[in-house]
């Protein structure tokens, strides 16, 4: 989608200053211009016309495989069940409750997949699917559905579908029959959506019966109170070409009052949205803020809006968002929700799978590194776990196991290549189609994944997957001659549904929006001026693979990591300092992830240990572990620090601490995740602990084939953390767990590697005589 327009909706004065018949010239000019920088930053992931031929294929045939197994078991069902082999009837298989809202008796799966037959050149099916949905699908059935899904889905299914068999009817050789039917089933869906938005407010109601509205006692919806921001934000590019497409305005200006409360509701002092809101009094019930899951696709629909209809108070209002977006939630290459009300404030611990479409909403507002960075870091969580997880912890660990096909990575990706020409993410794409064959295709189709840790499926094809998914992939790996139509005068709407971007001259847009740019070209380059492809694009080889090389290793996969400059903000300690895995004199080299100044410098950190120095030990079993880059600096400690350790309960130490009492005194084991190492240290400081030793969740691994790294703190002042504090991988920390099971009373050391005692020099022997013959005068004592 959108060579021609990407990264050059995000200025106004290249809108206001060209005609819409010049528009498109520009766009062009600049995608030649920035393709030819690009065609020189080549790496060595060059993809020959043969292999982008071959996995072209590949997609067709997933996709028929696909199709043709719902076409074949499911259909007139809305969704197939892949594993069962039939199709999914609402109210004949269990109820998966908000889940089913998708439902509608309405053949989902037929209207979602319509525009992509076109642009995978599949036109007899194309046409045979429009005669289908033409004369199969009613819109009228007693069933209570959800408005942002039915909208997306369906009305957008159908008004990409019109478009689709509108130019094919216009070139005169397919579809002479066609006499709008889809833009009158369009419509007719449209009126039995607008009952939905009968609310003070104006923003719409989250379910609507198709028959009976909202309100009607035999409607069975109408009682709820909220809404997500994204339910209520997603309405504009759907309504909006319906009005203009049918030449009545009631369903565009229905979705501009929503966007407009929503508008109205942000938060003035961060300039950020809620993910969920009353639709009676627009008070917020979430105040969560983020890019995932319940916002998303309203950020989308702002910037997607303006380049659909041309209408600049949507780009004005995406670029104040925008702004506190990159100030307050990016936090390259992670995206975080907060707090609005309090943005310096993160609110958990975890992203969801949702939010990897906004790489691909940065390219299109020009905004080329960041997007990098965030992209990168999802493809290495995707190596990690096969597919991104529905929800995983910023320790890249899962949080919610399952995957259901979503297309937003390859969404992302897409754009990535249409953007740079850069071969690298033809390999990304190449691995999201062997990904998909050898774990979702199951003989009836593709199945979603239940659990990336143990690879079990689902028994469901959601209508996105050939909506999206497959639309997303084939464009990736076809030139513009393989493709039936032009793709670059279109957009896609949230569902990946096409609309032509000549709707912004088919209409004026509605009267009575307006609002103030509060954006300085100084505090951001792309907000109102075209933008400089030597900015874009420096003249730099590197440009790109720089950039994605900081977080290779992100996920701690491999052997060494070395960051780039990021913006001024610390990440949490989760991206800790990874090190080389060369060992120079006792040291090691590490570079931080979390780095303040613009050209960081290599530190040098000395390894520690955690030396057992307890009957039967006796200082023989030494541990390798990473320091803390806060609390008691124990290079400074002349013999370590030592004490007998106990589990903290909760093992993980995100909170008051249960066993504070047996604690007091002794060195805390607590298990890495969940929260800030920094959190962890001051809950078990306060319980009275006298150190702590972090052992790492991730099972197997080891710091003879995972860099060592430092912990990080949170961002804010640790100078109240006064704890000396280590970090063991899983399998150390297995040896150390399961010493205190098997003798309950074990002592330790904490000290640097280079000073652990029993090295060999006389001071180190001595001290360890020393301490086992105290020991030994300990035991003594005790059995009297």
């Amino acid at each position: 989608m959108m060579q021609s327009y990407m990264r050059t909706t995000g200025n106004k004065q290249c809108w206001e200053s060209a005609s819409a018949s010049t528009t498109g010239m520009m766009w062009k000019t600049l995608l030649v211009v920035s393709l030819f920088c690009w065609g020189k930053c080549q790496e060595s992931q060059n993809m020959t016309p043969e292999e982008k031929g071959a996995i072209r294929d590949q997609i067709v045939e997933m996709f028929d495989h696909a199709y043709g197994s719902y076409m074949k078991y499911a259909y007139p069902a809305d969704e197939l069940m892949p594993l069962s082999c039939r199709g999914r009837v609402r109210g004949q298989e269990p109820n998966r409750g908000d889940i089913d809202d998708s439902l509608g008796k309405f053949s989902l799966t037929l209207i979602d997949t319509l525009d992509t037959l076109v642009v995978l050149n599949k036109l007899d099916e194309f046409e045979e699917a429009v005669k289908k949905a033409v004369s199969d699908v009613r819109l009228d059935n007693d069933v209570v559905v959800s408005v942002f899904e039915t909208n997306i889905r369906v009305l957008g299914g159908l008004l990409g579908g019109h478009v689709m068999a509108d130019l094919l009817r216009q070139r005169g050789e397919r579809m002479q029959w066609y006499r709008d039917e889809l833009l009158h089933m369009a419509k007719e869906l449209g009126h039995r959506l607008l009952p939905a938005f009968n609310t003070t407010s104006g923003l719409p109601y989250p379910k609507v019966n198709l028959r009976y509205g909202v309100l009607n006692p035999l409607s069975r919806t109408g009682t709820e109170s909220d809404t997500c921001t994204a339910c209520a934000g997603t309405m504009i590019l759907e309504f909006a070409a319906l009005s203009r497409l049918s030449g009545n305005s009631v369903f565009e200006e229905h979705a501009r009052k929503a966007l407009d409360v929503l508008w109205e509701r942000r938060q003035r002092g961060s300039d950020l949205v809620g993910t969920v809101i009353n639709i009676h009094n627009g008070e917020w019930v979430r105040r969560d803020s983020g890019v995932g899951a319940g916002i998303d696709s309203y950020y989308e629909y702002l910037m997607k809006a303006y380049i659909l209809l041309g209408d600049n108070v949507f780009l004005d209002r995406f670029n104040v968002h925008y702004s506190a977006i990159m100030k307050y939630i990016s936090q390259p290459p992670l995206l975080l929700n907060v707090h609005m009300h309090n943005p310096t404030v993160s609110v958990r611990s975890w992203m969801d799978s949702l939010l990897a479409f906004f790489p691909g909403l940065q390219v299109l507002r020009g905004d080329l590194k960041p997007a990098i960075e965030t992209h990168e870091m999802l493809y290495q969580v995707t190596k990690q776990h096969k597919f991104l997880p529905e929800a995983f912890t910023t320790e890249f660990r899962v949080h919610w196991g399952q995957h259901l096909l979503r297309p937003e990575f390859a969404e992302s990706t897409y754009y990535l290549y249409k953007a740079t020409g850069d071969p690298y993410y033809l390999r990304v794409g190449q691995s999201i189609v062997e990904k998909l064959n050898a774990y979702a295709r199951v003989p009836c189709g593709f199945a979603a994944v239940q659990d990336v840790r143990t690879g079990t499926h689902e028994d469901r094809m959601d209508s996105f997957f050939l909506a999206e998914m497959f639309k997303y992939l084939y464009l990736m790996f076809s030139e513009k001659s393989h493709l039936p139509i032009d793709m670059d005068g279109y957009i896609f709407t949230t569902e990946a549904h096409l609309l032509p971007i000549s709707l912004s001259t088919t209409q004026p847009p509605c009267p009575g929006n307006d609002t103030t740019v509060r954006i300085s070209q100084e505090e951001d380059l792309f907000t109102h001026s075209c933008p400089s492809t030597e900015t874009l694009f420096p003249n730099n080889p590197s440009f790109a693979k720089t950039i994605r090389d900081g977080y290779k290793y992100l996920t701690g996969v491999g052997r060494a990591f070395h960051p780039l400059p990021i913006r001024c903000v610390q990440l949490q300690e989760t991206f800790d300092s990874r090190v080389n895995s060369l060992e120079h004199k006792g040291v090691y080299r590490v570079k931080l992830v979390a780095e303040l100044s613009q050209a960081p410098e290599e530190e040098v950190v000395v390894p520690h240990v955690v030396q057992l120095i307890s009957p039967p030990f006796l200082g023989r079993t030494v541990l390798t572990a990473g320091p803390a880059k806060f609390g008691m600096d124990l290079t400074k400690q002349e013999h370590g620090v030592k004490g007998s350790i106990v589990k903290a309960s909760p093992y993980t130490a995100c909170g008051p601490i249960d066993n504070a009492a047996g604690l007091k005194g002794h060195i805390a084991l607590a298990l890495r995740g969940d929260c800030m190492f920094a959190a962890k240290a001051r809950w078990l400081q306060k319980a009275g602990a006298i150190g702590a030793i972090f052992i790492d969740h991730r099972e197997g691994s080891n710091s003879e084939e995972t860099p060592l790294f430092q912990m990080v703190g949170d961002g804010d002042s640790t100078e109240d953390i006064t704890l000396p504090l280590v970090f063991l991988f899983s399998r150390e920390g297995a040896v150390l767990t399961a010493a205190l099971e098997k003798h309950h009373n074990v002592d330790v050391l904490l000290l640097p590697k280079e000073r652990q005692l029993g090295r060999g020099d006389a001071d180190s022997l001595f001290q360890l005589f020393l301490i086992q013959g105290n020991i030994k005068m300990e035991l003594k004592l005790r059995t009297k």
